[in-house]
C-alpha cells in the first residue's frame, strides 16, 4: 500500500526552467486550469439560455450569486459589494478547488501551502490596497488606532503589523489543514478496503460515507474562507 502522503506530492507535467527556477507546468497547475474551465464552463451552460422565470439549470448559479451577495451585504456591508466579484470568484475558485480533489487520481492544490498561502497573500494585498484607497492616509490608523497614545506608538504598531500578517496564515492553516487530514483519511481506509478483499466491504462502506461529509467539508471551508475574507476586507473598509 502506497504511503497516505503520495498523493500531495507535486509532479511536473511540463518541466520547464526559467534562469534556474522551475518553473514546470505540474499536476497542480493542471488541477487550478480545470477548476477555472469547470466554472467558466458550469456558468455558460446554466446561462446559456436565461429566462425571467429561471429554470433548474439557472436557478444554480443565480443561487450561489445571490448567497455571496447576502454574505458580503451582511459581514462588509453595502459598501462593500462593489468588490463583489473578487469575493465571488475567491469562494469559487476554492470551492471547485476542493470538491475537484475529491475525484480519483485528482489532486487537491487547496492541500497545499503555497497554492493557498499565495491566494491568502494575495487576498491580504487587495485589503491594504481597498484600505488605502478608500481611507487615503488614515489607512495609518490600523497600525495606530485613534486614542492611543503616541507614547505607545513603539509597542502598539508591532501587534497591529503581526496582526494584520497573521490573517493570511489564518486562512491558509485552516483551509490546508482540513483538506490534508480529509483526504489522508480516505487513503488509508481505501488502503484497507483493497488489503481485506472480499471483507473490505465494510471499510467501503465508510469510506463513502467519509467522501460525503468530506463533500460538506469541502465546502463549508471554502466558506469559512470566504466569511473570514469578507470580515479582513470588512476591517480594511471600516476599521478605526
Amino acid at each position: 500500500m502506497s504511503s497516505p502522503l503520495e498523493q500531495f506530492e507535486i509532479k511536473p507535467i511540463i518541466p520547464l526552467s526559467i534562469k534556474g527556477y522551475d518553473v514546470s507546468f505540474t499536476n497542480s497547475s493542471l488541477m487550478m486550469v480545470i477548476a477555472v474551465c469547470s466554472i467558466v464552463l458550469l456558468f455558460t451552460l446554466c446561462l446559456r439560455k436565461r429566462t425571467v422565470v429561471p429554470n433548474l439549470a439557472q436557478s444554480v448559479p443565480e443561487a450561489i450569486y445571490e448567497f455571496i451577495h447576502n454574505l458580503m451585504r451582511d459581514s462588509i456591508g453595502k459598501d462593500g459589494l462593489k468588490y463583489f466579484s473578487f469575493i465571488f470568484s475567491l469562494f469559487l475558485f476554492i470551492a471547485f478547488g476542493n470538491l475537484l480533489g475529491l475525484f480519483p487520481y485528482s489532486f487537491t492544490f487547496t492541500s497545499h501551502v503555497a497554492a493557498v498561502g499565495c491566494l491568502s497573500v494575495l487576498a491580504l494585498c487587495f485589503n491594504i490596497c481597498v484600505g488605502i484607497y478608500t481611507k487615503k492616509w488614515g489607512y495609518l490608523h490600523t497600525f495606530l488606532p485613534k486614542g492611543i497614545p503616541v507614547a505607545l506608538a513603539p509597542l502598539v504598531v508591532p501587534i497591529e503589523a503581526i496582526s494584520l500578517l497573521s490573517k493570511p496564515f489564518s486562512l491558509t492553516v485552516r483551509l490546508v489543514a482540513n483538506m490534508t487530514v480529509g483526504h489522508i483519511m480516505l487513503k488509508i481506509l481505501a488502503g484497507f478496503i483493497v488489503a481485506l478483499g472480499v471483507a473490505g466491504v465494510v471499510p467501503l462502506l465508510f469510506d463513502a460515507c467519509i467522501i460525503i461529509f468530506e463533500m460538506f467539508i469541502a465546502l463549508l471551508q471554502a466558506y469559512i474562507y470566504t466569511i473570514l475574507s469578507c470580515i479582513y476586507l470588512g476591517d480594511a473598509i471600516h476599521h478605526h
